[in-house]
Parts: structure tokens; sequence; C-alpha cells
């Protein structure tokens, strides 16, 4: 295990022992932290200032967050590589029966034919700030929990704009990096244009579907590749056929060489959100309620969609990024739920607490300031926990329904409208309007009526179940016209769809979005129920503000009460803001006599091909390189064959997606994508025995860009020599 890594025991600093106690610290170390890893004694052979110089350039400049993911560039004129997933809503986009680009793969071999990539920008981090005295020093003398929440978030937001006034060019954003205790001001350049260059065939770029989905061993060629584009002069502009491609500080070498088990490997990346230094209570409101509910919700609502486009392709393609989005995050909560339970970490926690508070008790000055902090953490969540379910049903109402998503859109911005002086009405309609269309449209581009009505039933069925503490009144208001409250639901959705025009796509953008007038003037039911579903998730703000208030102060007490307990600092949960993690390229034993290996091989895509399970479908082509044992020089010699996918002991989490794997010399060697089964835990915990990450090596992925997809530009662009061997 790697020295970061260091087992955390609340029992073992207590003297107390128990099987199963140990938690890993946090292995995801902000640029702040960087110079506090030693990265040189782990195995890195460059000097660790070529990884984060905050005074020139480094590998952080190569780094891009690209649609959510991560994404690198390999390339002076922009190119950057990352997930097939994570291009994959751009990819459908650009997609139409005619052009099936998701389904076939798209080779730009000149700059004119890279495609547009619609809905993703890219951002680059430029600098940053620790502004926690300016955050916190705002609300120092506020007690109401709710206000001083609200004091924080104001001045999160001015501190972000005054920045971007001093430098008009960046987007600014203050991230919480310990809840209610430490905030820092994040500048980035944006880059508005994206374009698709290469994406491969599906049956490559998302080998093994479903069933593979956070598995190990893997076979998946989880990459595509796309070009930033700027302005002549080098600044963020929208996509135009004037524009060129961006030059970046910095872009990583490719080592087609490759990497071998045991070797030092790092990656740097945008994690999402991890949650490792939360109590028990916030665990146990994962496991009872969260995670089961939306995955549950996620499996009825990939049926039904799945289903509608069995036999209609064009409502396929509409459908695919939703069903791939839902049924990645449904695999991944179950695969947290089943780790929660393996581990009982909610109970590990609770004895933890137990030891803390014990600790609190025989510090006076602590026990003043402290003395019912577990206590108070509890009582809000139980209260959290009391309408847990109608919190959620919210939550998810507007993605389960896309016309109900319309009809907010458009009630929202009618109402932003009503607000403004009479004279301001249309000026404030022509500046907004542009804006509200394309987020309207971007809706339509994943609806179709058949399921929307099927899945808005079951959100209505659920709500009109919940107990009387937890009652939906737009809901309760259909089903209680009568006793049969499904059957009256079923009528009101018949009526209320067959009436409305929001169905219509081309009337909304065209005719209702016309002009303030036509906005004004035009009702319809759906448009009223979501007034009324609005209207009480706004009359449930206040209590829902409070706790938020409340726990932002007792979340911030907790972590510097743990602090003193342990003696040590805690590295911060992921926030989406850039992170480097290390480890090496391992296997691991998920079971007893149960070893797998780190890397797996084209051999392994004929071999799953062989079960017959359509997710294991693959082009002819690569059997037939493969039996001729055509690899150029992308083989790995040990295995005589093509190295596909590799296994290491990073910490990992969503948002890692498309993270470069980079080697002892910051060269790239693979590109980040997954977790095995047992790791999708590590939002939670992480430990080195179970937590493997999982990445396409760059030796297949240029293997399949110069042998199937006849790419040999690209590879030249990132100064591969496909005549040289490893």
């Amino acid at each position: 295990m790697n020295k970061k890594f260091k087992l955390l025991s609340f029992f073992l600093i207590a003297g107390l022992t128990q099987i199963g106690s140990h938690l890993p610290e946090e292995g995801m170390f902000p640029l702040s932290e960087i110079h506090k890893v030693d990265l040189k004694a782990a195995g890195l052979m460059i000097d660790q200032n070529e990884v984060y110089n905050p005074n020139g350039v480094s590998l952080v400049d190569a780094l891009v967050n690209v649609g959510g993911c991560t994404g690198s560039f390999v390339s002076e004129d922009g190119l950057i590589i990352t997930n097939h997933h994570c291009a994959f809503s751009a990819v459908q986009l650009a997609s139409t029966p005619e052009n099936d680009y998701l389904n076939n793969g798209f080779v730009a071999r000149t700059r004119a034919q890279e495609i547009e990539a619609k809905g993703l920008t890219c951002r680059i981090t430029d600098s940053y700030e620790d502004v926690s005295d300016k955050v916190l020093g705002a609300a120092v003398n506020i007690e109401d929990p709710a206000k001083r929440l609200q004091v924080i978030n104001t001045t999160m937001n001015n501190l972000a704009r005054e920045a971007e006034k001093l430098d008009p060019t960046i987007k600014a954003e203050v991230s919480e990096m310990f809840i209610g205790k430490t905030y820092v001001l994040f500048r980035y350049k944006m880059i508005q244009d994206v374009r698709l260059v290469y994406i491969p065939n599906r049956q490559i770029g998302e080998f093994g579907g479903e069933t593979d989905n956070w598995v190990w061993p893997r076979h998946t060629g989880d990459y595509s590749f796309m070009r930033a584009y700027v302005a002549k002069d080098g600044s963020a502009a929208k996509y135009s056929k004037d524009n060129v491609p961006y030059k970046p500080k910095k872009f990583l070498k490719v080592n087609p060489n490759g990497t071998n088990e045991e070797d030092f490997v790092f990656i740097l990346g945008y994690p999402g959100r991890t949650f490792r230094h939360r109590p028990a209570a916030f665990i146990e409101y994962q496991e009872k309620y969260l995670l089961p509910y939306t995955a549950n919700l996620f499996e009825f609502q990939n049926t039904m969609m799945e289903n509608a486009g069995k036999n209609d392709k064009s409502i396929n393609l509409k459908l695919a990024t939703r069903i791939k989005r839902n049924a990645n995050v449904m695999k991944n909560y179950r695969g947290k739920l089943s780790g929660l339970k393996g581990i009982d970490l909610v109970n590990q926690k609770r004895a933890e607490e137990k030891a803390l508070n014990e600790f609190i008790q025989t510090d006076p000055s602590l026990q003043q300031k402290h003395g019912n902090l577990i206590l108070n953490i509890d009582q809000i969540y139980n209260q959290i926990n009391s309408d847990a379910l109608r919190d959620l049903w919210f939550t998810q109402i507007y993605n389960a329904s896309s016309l109900l998503n319309v009809a907010r859109q458009i009630n929202s911005f009618k109402a932003s409208i009503e607000q403004q002086p009479v004279a301001q009405k249309e000026s404030y309609f022509n500046q907004n309007i542009e804006r509200v269309k394309a987020s309207i449209q971007s809706i339509y581009d994943s609806y179709e009526l058949d399921v929307d009505k099927i899945i808005l039933r079951k959100m209505l069925n659920d709500a009109s179940k919940f107990n009387a503490i937890q009652r939906v009144m737009p809901v309760y208001k259909i089903t209680s016209k009568g006793s049969n409250g499904e059957a009256l639901i079923q009528d009101f959705i018949h009526d209320t769809y067959q009436l409305s025009k929001l169905k219509d796509a081309k009337f909304v953008l065209s005719t209702l979005l016309k002009s303030s007038r036509s906005i004004a003037e035009y009702n319809d039911g759906l448009l009223n129920f979501e007034k009324e579903i609005a209207k009480q998730i706004n009359d449930l703000k206040p209590e829902k503000d409070r706790r938020e208030g409340v726990l932002n102060k007792l979340m911030a007490d907790y972590v510097n009460v743990k602090a003193q307990f342990l003696k040590k600092d805690f590295v911060p949960d992921a926030n989406s803001t850039l992170r480097l993690t290390y480890g090496h390229v391992r296997g691991y034993s998920p079971a007893d006599a149960n070893y797998m290996a780190p890397f797996t091989t084209i051999k392994g895509i004929l071999e799953k091909g062989a079960t017959g399970n359509p997710d294991f479908g693959y082009p002819g082509i690569i059997k037939t390189l493969w039996e001729a044992k055509d690899f150029g020089p992308f083989a790995k010699k040990d295995l005589n064959d093509v190295p596909v996918a590799l296994l290491y002991n990073m910490d990992t989490t969503g948002g890692n997606s498309g993270s470069p794997i980079l080697n002892a010399y910051g060269e790239l060697i693979g590109v980040n994508f997954d977790r095995a089964y047992g790791a999708t835990i590590n939002d939670y915990a992480w430990n080195e025995s179970y937590s493997r990450s999982i990445g396409v090596d760059i030796r297949y992925v240029l293997w399949a860009a110069s042998k199937i997809d006849k790419a040999d530009f690209l590879l030249k662009e990132m100064g591969v020599n496909i005549n040289s061997s490893n």
C-alpha cells in the first residue's frame, strides 16, 4: 500500500481494536496539497514541479474539464483525449438514422469534417486562492442557520463575480472544500467551441455494455478524441467556421509503450463528489433512502425507454444518452449499497463517533462547545429522514418527466418577465430568449411522448402512497376526488397531455416563445400542474434551508473536533476541483482464491464475443487482425497481444472519467474510465484491498485508431511513430 493511503482508525487512537474498523485517508489531493506529498519517494521520475508549478507551466495545464468529465490535451493544436461515454451525448445529438455516428463511429479526416460537440464546453484551471476568511468573516455574527448559509452562498457568488469583473476572460467559482470551514476561489479559462474528431464504433467504445459496467475484467475501448477551438485572437467563442484550434500551454506526451504491472502511475483529473468526512447519519440516509430510491426509479425508466426504442431507431437514438446515464447511476448505486452493507460502514461510523464523543466529554473546553455535537447531528438527520421520500420525489420529478421540465422552464421564464418593469419586459425577453430556447430544445432532444406519460404516471402513483406527513399536495388534489387514486391519475395524465400543446416542440419553440406577449397569454394544464409542484417546493424551502444551515455549522465543528482527536489535518472530499491521486498498476483478489490480473487483451474480446451475449458484439475486423497477429508496435511482449484495459489502485470517483493515466515520467499511458464493482463504495470509503480503478490502455487506443479506423494522421499529430517498437 502507498504511504499516502494510511489506515484511519478511531479505535486504534482510542486504544480500541475491532476487525473492520480501519478507514483509509482521502487520496485525492487538491492543488494546494500536492506539495505535501512526496511523489519522488513514491516513484515519480521527474521533478515534482513538473506536475504542478504555480509559477510556471506544468502537467496540470494540459488538463480540461469537459462536460463533467476530465480530458487532456495531446497535441499543440488543441486535440483532446477523453472517454467515449463522455462524448456520448454530443455524438447522439449529431447522429441521425442516416448518419448514425453513435453506433458506427466517426473519423474526421480533415479539420473541416470535425463536428460541433453540442452541449460540451471545456474548463481549464487557471489559478486558485483561499478565500475562507472572506466567506466565513461575512457570516461570523449571524446566529440564524438559514441566514448564515445564505450569506455564505451570497459571498461565494459575489467573490466569483468580482474575479470575473477583474478578468472578463475567465469563469470564476468558489468551491467549498470542507463544509462550513474552508473555501477556495478557482479561476477557469473557458472554451465554448468543442468539436468531435474521432469516435470509435460503439461496439468498441461501449463493448460489454451494462453487463460489464463497473466490472473487471474489462475490454472496453472507452476513448474518444475532440478538439478545442477559439476565436482568432485566442478568446473564447461559440462555434464558428472562423474559429481556430486552441493552443494549450501544455500538452501530454503519449507513450505508445504503455506500462507494466507494479509500475508507478498517477492521475490528474476533476473527481466529482466524495463523502468520507460525513457522519454515520449521513451514510444511513444514503443507504436507506437515496441509493435504493434512485436505483429503482432509474431501472423502471430504462425499461420503459428501452421498450419504446426496440422497433424505432429514431426513438432509440433520442433516448440513448438518458438510458446510458440512468444505467450507469443505477448499477453504481447498487454497488454502493452492496459495499456499504458489506463493510457495515454505518456501524463502523457509529463506533467511531462513540469514541469521538468520549474524547469530547473528557475535555472540559470541548465539552462546553461540542458536548451535544453527535446528538445534534443525529437529530437533524432524523428530521431529514422523516420526509426523505417526498424530498427525493421532488428532486427527481423534473428529470423524470420531460414535459414537466419544459413547463418549469416556461413558467420560470414567464415569472421572470412579469417581475420586470413594464418598460424593460421586452428587452429582458430579447436578452434571454435564445438561452431559454436552447435549454428547452435540449429537453426535447431526449423526449418521447408515450414514455413521458408512463414515467409521470409512476411518479404520481408513488407520491399518492406517501404518508400524510410527506404528502405531495398537487397529487393529493387529484387522488382526493375519489377512491380509486390510480384511475384518477391515469385520467388526469390522459386529459392533460391530450390538451397540452407542450408536447409539440415546434409549437413551443416557434409560436409560444415568439414574444413575451405569447408567453403571457398561453396557459394549459401542464403549466398549472407544474406551478403547484413549484409552489410546494418553494413552501418547503425555508425548512430545508434551515436544516442545511444547521448542518453546515455542525459539519465544520465535526471536522474540527475530529482533527483534534486524531491530531492531524484531512485532505478535503472531492468536489469537482482539480485533484491528483497516485498508486501502482496492480491486480487484486476480490474473493477467496480469485486473483484478477491487471491487464486484459484482445483475446478476451473474442472470448466474450463467443458467449453470444449481445453486449459482447464487436467489429469483425478485430478478429481478423488478431488471428493475423497484426498488432503493429502496440503489443505487450509478455502477453503477445495488445493490452485493452488496465487495473490500478488509485483513488478515483465520478468526474475522473477521461482522466489521463500518467507514468513516472508524466507520459500518457492510458485513460481512466471506471472502477471495479467493489470500488463503487469509494465515495464513502477507500481501501487498497478492494478499491481498484479501470482505464483503457493507450496501446489499444493507438492500435484501434491505426488498424481499425485508419486514423494514422491522429497518431502523427500526437507524435506517435507507428513504425517504432516497444
